[in-house]
């Protein structure tokens, strides 16, 4: 473990008006899932089947933040956070998932809006974190166009309690995960493997945003983004079947999410060729201007050539067949999970989406960035990110409109298929007590966010 100073030199300035904040995830943390109405998810179901989960957990309990969000609430406070970006449960508001409301889902939401502006702080609620009512994935899930409709009405149906008090929405977290690791290689919920057989559930989930918004915008609401996962990515080499690769990987994983939005426009015809529906039709929904545009950031993606053989990248099986191999990226350090620790990447990332984007690019928020690290005392995760608001600040000085950034994330929690292998959090979590200890990382942002408000 290298050695790293708790509390390193001060950071440059944020312009005060800046939004810090937190992220987590209903799924992840909540736990509950037979309380209140709510109904099962494909996250259940998928927890359920033997192999899935890496180390056989499932999120039953989680952390039990339906029960224990007073004092989540009081974390944040002394936090000091602006804001806490957290996800809405589908099938906890609508259990079949189109249809008649829960009441008693929507109280669980009520409660906490209402426990953060007390303590003010800004909720900034995310209505899809990948917890997919299992009735809706029964019926063809995210590869149906039905599917996009129906969550237009439940964004409606959480607009309409919450939308008094809530001021930032977020329609949909990371639709391009879903879409590669649940449909495409069946390593998340749903479980599905179809390879480029998934971009339908690309397509519908962008239509889904679309039809958000207009809900969203319907109900009054003034301030909505997206929270999209992106990252450069750079060819193996400068071979030409290298980049060609790396090109369309970019183009899958980055361009297919942004254009549509962005530019409403697909990035490339023969992919627009696989997608469902009236194409042009839909787009002119899915592109309806945003308030501030979302970005998640880990890490950038190295890619070659294929290598005619199935491989394993960050904890990610990309089997043979395919036209592009993810590689590892060597020379940075790495975290608990394989990840390599890349923060001008970051930098990288912004500029390139301000040259890309021009005035089509909305204000932009990083609404996750984090690392897994173990230990309470977790002086990696202090350096990492500590190195991303200073790769941060520096695309803002080059002229990238950023207004805010969240740490992912608040709590260790239930890490999708790793289980509980993995920590995120801010706040260490003993998941045989429940018993939530702040890290050196919490005490360190706290100092942070102090630092900020005071100049």
């Amino acid at each position: 473990m290298t050695a790293v100073p708790e509390f390193p030199r001060p950071l440059p300035r944020f312009p005060k008006e800046f939004l810090w904040g937190v992220s987590t995830s209903a799924a992840q943390i909540e736990g509950a899932v037979d309380e209140g109405g709510r109904a099962t998810s494909t996250w259940d179901v998928f927890a359920a089947e033997s192999g899935r989960i890496k180390d056989g957990s499932n999120a039953r309990v989680a952390t039990d933040h339906y029960h224990r969000y007073p004092e989540d609430v009081r974390l944040l406070k002394e936090l000091g956070v602006g804001a806490y970006r957290f996800s809405v449960a589908w099938p906890r508001v609508v259990p079949d998932g189109r249809g008649a409301v829960n009441a008693a889902g929507l109280d669980f939401y009520d409660r906490l809006v209402d426990a953060l502006l007390a303590a003010g702080i800004a909720p900034v609620p995310t209505l899809f974190h990948w917890d997919t009512p299992q009735v809706v994935e029964d019926g063809g899930g995210w590869l149906v166009r039905e599917t996009a409709q129906w969550f237009a009405a439940y964004a409606d149906a959480v607009a309409a309690r919450l939308g008094d008090r809530v001021e930032r929405w977020i329609t949909l977290n990371e639709p391009a995960e879903l879409t590669l690791l649940g449909y495409g290689l069946g390593q998340h919920a749903p479980g599905r493997e179809l390879l480029f057989g998934a971009l339908p559930a690309a397509h519908h989930q962008l239509l889904g945003h679309g039809l958000a918004v207009q809900a969203l915008r319907a109900r009054g609401a003034r301030s909505i983004g997206i929270a999209n996962s992106h990252g450069p990515t750079w060819a193996a080499s400068d071979a030409e079947e290298d980049r060609t690769a790396a090109d369309f990987y970019d183009l899958l994983l980055n361009r297919m999410f942004a254009d549509p939005i962005l530019l409403g426009r697909y990035p490339d015809d023969d992919v627009a060729e696989l997608l469902p529906g009236n194409v042009d039709d839909d787009l002119k929904v899915i592109s309806a201007p945003l308030d501030w545009y979302g970005i998640n950031y880990y890490q950038p993606s190295l890619v070659g050539r294929p290598r005619g053989e199935a491989t394993e990248v960050g904890g990610t099986r990309i089997p043979e067949g395919l036209p592009f191999a993810p590689r590892d990226i060597e020379g940075y350090p790495r975290t608990d999970f394989g990840w390599a620790v890349v923060p001008e990447g970051l930098t990288e990332l912004l500029v390139g989406f301000h040259e890309r984007y021009g005035k089509r690019l909305p204000p932009i928020v990083i609404t996750e960035n984090g690392c897994s690290y173990e230990g309470i005392e977790d002086g990696e995760r202090i350096a990492y990110l500590d190195g991303h608001l200073r790769a941060l600040h520096a695309a803002m000085a080059a002229g990238v409109d950023v207004r805010g950034y969240f740490v992912w994330s608040l709590l260790d929690n239930f890490e999708w298929a790793e289980g509980y292998a993995r920590r995120f959090g801010l706040v260490h979590v003993d998941y045989a007590t429940l018993t939530r200890t702040p890290k050196s990382s919490y005490r360190w942002f706290r100092e942070v966010l102090r630092e900020q408000a005071g100049g």
